[in-house]
């Protein structure tokens, strides 16, 4: 038996947002229509970090496997990334290992991917005006989703190390055919139409009175217990999307105003899988504000694998090893 190993170049050589986009499109309906099984993550905790196992089964694609990914957010001090992951696919018809992958840049597209399918699906469709809070990797693949979906016209960025926003702006010059500018306030961030905050931040990084009606946000960057990045008077005038209500309430944008009292776990709208399935509306009107709370789901992770491992195999790329 033989098991086939894919390094980070190789995901990244057979993994574009084009193809990402609608495998997670497709991975969320059939979370909405209750066609997975995705226990909860479990964490173990560090003092600089947390490490998670993140297993699912998708049956309309025969897919099943675990991500193990970390978080610690003082890497990049270190020189490496503050996410790093592994995904194991496993055969659903005999549990065997078919290949082990690098994850790191797959987390990163498929929560990109997950962004645009939000925006997609909760933004104004005319937007146009892109503000970003918080420049390292996610920022990146968030704004490739979105420009994918929405004709942009601007994109403001903001880091509170303004070297990372200048590195955001440079990089993204490549494919962004619309003007991308640094900004030094983060309520500067928020003049736009969707807002994409991408911070480890514990304490809310952007306040209500910020936010004008008719905005579409993806809070990106509370994935674990503690962490906050919005107002939670903000939350109480938007539409609040979560991507799963069990992790959202444990560890999504929602869990502290929740834990505090400051928000009820009533007063969600939905997940984004049964707004994808059709089941309940998502944007009603221009004038509401509406929030994506992304926790991150293992069904992604597990969608684009697959898609991953297809692809190498048709295109006889990676190094098959012994298993057994």
């Amino acid at each position: 038996m033989e098991i086939l190993w894919l390094s980070e170049d190789d995901v990244r050589s057979v993994l574009t947002m084009e193809d990402a986009i609608p495998a997670v499109e497709s991975a969320f309906a059939e979370h909405g229509l209750g066609n997975v099984q995705m226990p909860p993550k479990s964490y173990l905790y560090y003092e600089h970090g947390d490490l998670r196992t993140m297993p699912a089964y998708i049956k309309k694609l025969e897919a099943t496997g675990v991500k193990i990914v970390n978080s610690h957010p003082g890497n990049p001090e270190m020189g490496l990334p503050s996410v790093m992951a592994v995904v194991i696919l496993n055969s659903v018809e005999t549990g065997a290992p078919l290949a082990l992958m690098g994850g790191t840049y797959l987390t990163a597209v498929r929560t990109g991917a997950a962004g645009g399918i939000a925006a997609k699906h909760l933004a104004r469709r005319d937007s146009s005006a892109v503000g970003i809070i918080g420049a390292g990797a996610q920022a990146r693949t968030q704004i490739m989703a979105l420009a994918k979906l929405f004709d942009l016209e601007a994109v403001r960025v903001m880091d509170r190390r303004k070297e990372r926003a200048r590195a955001f702006v440079s990089d993204v010059s490549g494919f962004l055919e619309c003007e991308c500018v640094p900004v030094s306030d983060a309520r500067d961030a928020c003049d736009c139409d969707i807002l994409v905050t991408a911070t480890p931040s514990r304490a809310p990084v952007v306040l209500s009175e910020w936010v004008r009606e008719g905005t579409h946000i993806n809070a990106i960057g509370a994935d674990a217990p503690g962490k906050q990045e919005l107002d939670p008077r903000l939350l109480r005038r938007a539409k609040v999307v979560v991507d799963d209500l069990s992790q959202a309430i444990h560890s999504g944008e929602v869990n502290v105003p929740i834990s505090r009292g400051e928000y009820r776990s009533d007063d969600i709208h939905a997940q984004l899988g049964e707004i994808v399935a059709g089941k309940i509306p998502g944007r009603e009107n221009d004038m509401e504000i509406t929030i994506f709370d992304s926790t991150g789901l293992a069904i992604q992770d597990i969608a684009v694998a697959s898609l991953v491992y297809k692809r190498a195999r048709e295109l006889s790329i990676g190094t098959l090893l012994e298993f057994m």
